[in-house]
């Protein structure tokens, strides 16, 4: 808002993040003009929209002519501008483009008239701030961020919008009067909604994590019961697709790697497998890490959006099934659901590893973080190895992560105290790493202390240092 030149801002991340409130809110009383594209309809329909929408910031009551195409439509908003007088303290006017791929009908010369827009008109003028936001954001970044045609390094500024962090939710819902909830209900909240603003805001005061999940997802009227097809759809064109590999991934808690997933989907190698997967993991649905020792063509992708898991989990196969009241309550003694928390849980605590840096008092230490997985030959005897994160430290030291999900404190037996040990020999064994080895116990409640905890020399972290 201060800056003496104009700016070309992109906002892109997945839908219901809160782009539109977040532009809405910091620009309220410079917003001169906005626009927000159509899901799914014609460029006729496109153009009437923005008619509508110039009608209204010009407040003249009556729309003006639907322009024909997309170069008079900015050409009409230029005038607009115009007419507004010489702005002599540059008061800065925001023009504001919300989902923009859906504006970007098919043969509508869209983009073009666009980069036109901005090139010849914009960027000439002080006073303009242009912001373009969208939901689809693998469409965000190869067609605006990462343009290669008109407006290819015209961006002044960017923000891909993720969703809150563990802290930012329990921010989020103190500021909303539920201050009742502690760190392991917000936890438990977090681990089916994800940080996601929009699934957040419709949690009612006064009621349990169990009751607000059972509330939000299973009841006739909860609002995120059918929320999941929605998502994918109007997200991606091919939804069928990306559906199909997160899916698969739910299943896999270990995570996968590029040929595991073309052969688990029954995808193709080429250039549509590698889109579909950089849109999942430029949406915020998947990740990939390269593991401890290995190469990029190593790559494990893991499911990381929480509510997709609880959908594959929980949802889905209920079907058009109504459960009826108080169905979540009953699940958390089943055996299904110490599985779907365990990688839950396991998948925040990757996402929060600045947090566990912070815990671990080595914020300034530069450090590399990873899975590590070892599977040997199938008539070798051995039995395979999975290290759910280990953090790689500048110091020669490792740390080796055992994430755990208890609703009390977690205790070591004989029979895991040797599992530990085992893993940490195998490690050491098939990475010949020389660096100190530090296993690490991050629970909900921590690790109970006991003469097994003790021989192994544990770190005991609790997933309160997560918020």
């Amino acid at each position: 808002m201060t800056s003496p030149d104009p700016e070309f801002i992109a906002v892109y991340g997945r839908r219901r993040i809160g782009k539109t409130f977040l532009v809405r809110e910091f620009f309220e009383k410079n917003l001169y003009f906005e626009l927000t594209g159509i899901f799914k309809t014609s460029l006729s329909d496109q153009l009437e929209n923005f008619a509508d929408s110039l009608g209204k910031a010009i407040g003249i009551g009556i729309s003006p002519k639907v322009p024909k195409t997309w170069r008079e439509a900015f050409l009409q908003l230029e005038n607009y501008i115009e007419s507004k007088g010489n702005n002599k303290s540059n008061r800065k006017q925001v023009i504001f483009l919300d989902e923009l791929p859906w504006l970007n009908t098919a043969r509508s010369k869209f983009l073009s008239a666009l980069q036109h827009f901005w090139n010849n008109y914009c960027s000439k003028r002080r006073d303009i701030i242009l912001v373009v936001c969208g939901s689809a954001a693998s469409w965000m970044i190869q067609h605006i961020v990462r343009s290669k045609g008109g407006l290819h390094n015209r961006l002044t500024r960017q923000i891909r919008l993720l969703p809150f962090t563990l802290a930012e939710t329990k921010q989020y819902l103190q500021s909303r009067k539920m201050k009742q909830l502690n760190n392991y209900s917000i936890l438990q909240i977090y681990m089916a909604l994800g940080g996601v603003p929009y699934y957040l805001s419709k949690i009612e005061t006064g009621k349990s994590a169990a009751q607000i999940i059972d509330s939000l997802c299973f009841s006739d009227s909860g609002q995120l019961r059918f929320e999941y097809d929605q998502l994918y759809w109007s997200l991606f064109e091919k939804s069928e697709q990306h559906m199909k590999i997160v899916e698969f991934l739910s299943k896999k808690r270990k995570g996968l790697t590029r040929s595991e997933i073309l052969e688990s989907t029954g995808m193709k190698t080429g250039g549509t497998a590698s889109q579909i997967l950089e849109e999942l993991e430029e949406s915020g649905f998947i990740e990939s890490r390269i593991p401890f020792g290995k190469k990029a063509n190593d790559s494990l992708y893991r499911l990381i959006d929480e509510f997709s898991l609880f959908h594959q989990y929980w949802i889905k196969p209920l079907g058009k099934q109504n459960p009826g009241s108080g169905y979540w309550m009953t699940r958390q003694s089943k055996q299904k659901y110490k599985s779907w928390a365990g990688y839950s849980f396991e998948g925040i605590c990757l996402k929060h590893f600045n947090k566990l840096k912070d815990a671990l008092g080595i914020s300034k230490i530069s450090t590399t973080e990873n899975p590590w997985r070892f599977q040997p030959p199938k008539d070798s005897g051995k039995s395979g190895v999975q290290i759910d994160l280990l953090i790689d430290r500048a110091d020669m030291t490792i740390n080796l992560f055992e994430i755990k999900f208890y609703n009390t404190e977690f205790t070591i037996n004989s029979k895991y105290a040797n599992e530990l040990r085992n893993k940490i020999e195998i490690f050491r064994e098939q990475t010949t790493t020389r660096k100190n080895i530090f296993l690490t116990m991050l629970t909900t409640y921590g690790t109970r202390e006991n003469a097994h905890s003790t021989s192994l020399e544990i770190i005991n972290l609790k997933s309160d240092v997560l918020l």
